[in-house]
């Protein structure tokens, strides 16, 4: 077991699998129960000791069910998906949360959370978008953005150019012609870092819908180097912008998505996202991304 120091104080936490398929993949994050008492800088050790692309820190909220605090191995991140799903799939393992609905509070304001069949679902905003054309203030193109992935124009699904979207954290979506493509993708981690942090993403998330398996609608891989997460299995602050756009900008006609991602890592880490699309007048008003969680193993940390 791993043992790790805080000011001569043992702390717990459960390593969960955010966005299983099935009894396997998804993607692990930290769950640190009881951190009232923990700062900043605790969380960010904690975060870093733990390893993994993100750590979640539950405390009490006077505004919200549950206050969450998230930190990747370098920084603190308003909003993360697998660990908000693996949290609140934790909790209600634990019976700490019922079916139905609560709430996260975060630094960017309250998320609602809906506990179905087991599953966990977090809210996200509507979408916002910024095309390639509004990037060049940053002094960012289109040509950039793919030669940091070692992609030509004739690799990209033509439907459709990269775009920029926001649901509550910024990624660039892109989109390729197929999944030989999404494979083979070979990312130079310093550009995308740099073109991160001129355009404030999180990362990239690149996708195809030309997918051999019927169960899901897209299949995708996540860089994300400026958060010292070079590649992850499961992001679903990312899905939903995926999701939005396929409605908005490719014609889906329906509300619920279901995103795979992890298959191209090494190991395959397979994870199933599912995405429901709040809709009201045709437009996108909100949606709700979630998925299974699942207890991997308890830690223990101490510095």
């Amino acid at each position: 077991m791993l043992k790790i120091h805080i000011n001569n104080r043992i702390v717990n936490a459960q390593i969960v699998n955010g966005f299983v398929s099935g009894h396997g993949g998804g993607n692990p994050a930290g769950v640190v129960l009881d951190a009232d008492d923990l700062d900043e800088a605790d969380m960010l050790e904690i975060a870093q000791k733990i390893g993994l692309s993100e750590t979640a820190f539950v405390s009490k909220s006077n505004t919200a069910s549950f206050k969450l605090d998230f930190f990747t191995p370098n920084r603190r991140i308003a909003h993360c998906g697998h660990a908000t799903i693996a949290t609140f799939s934790y909790l209600a393992e634990k019976g700490l949360v019922s079916e139905g609905l609560t709430t996260k509070e975060t630094i960017d304001g309250p998320r609602k959370i809906m506990i179905k069949d087991g599953a966990a679902y977090m809210e996200q905003l509507a979408p916002r978008y910024r095309s390639s054309s509004d990037w060049t203030a940053e002094g960012v193109t289109v040509e950039d953005v793919l030669k940091s992935l070692n992609l030509a124009p004739q690799d990209l699904d033509q439907r459709i150019d990269p775009v920029l979207v926001n649901t509550g954290n910024s990624f660039i979506v892109i989109a390729v012609k197929d999944e030989r493509v999404l494979k083979g993708i070979q990312p130079d981690f310093e550009a995308i870092t740099k073109i991160s942090d001129r355009l404030d993403l999180i990362g990239y998330y690149i996708f195809t819908t030309k997918v051999g398996s019927g169960q899901i609608d897209a299949t995708t891989r996540m860089f994300a180097p400026r958060y010292a997460i070079d590649e992850e299995s499961a992001t679903g602050m990312a899905a939903g912008p995926l999701a939005c756009l396929l409605f908005d900008y490719l014609g889906f006609d329906k509300s619920k998505v279901v995103i795979g991602q992890g298959s191209f890592m090494k190991p395959s880490l397979p994870s199933l996202i599912t995405v429901e699309l709040m809709l009201k007048n045709g437009k996108i008003t909100g949606l709700m991304a979630g998925g299974y969680g699942k207890l991997m193993k308890k830690v223990e940390i101490v510095i």
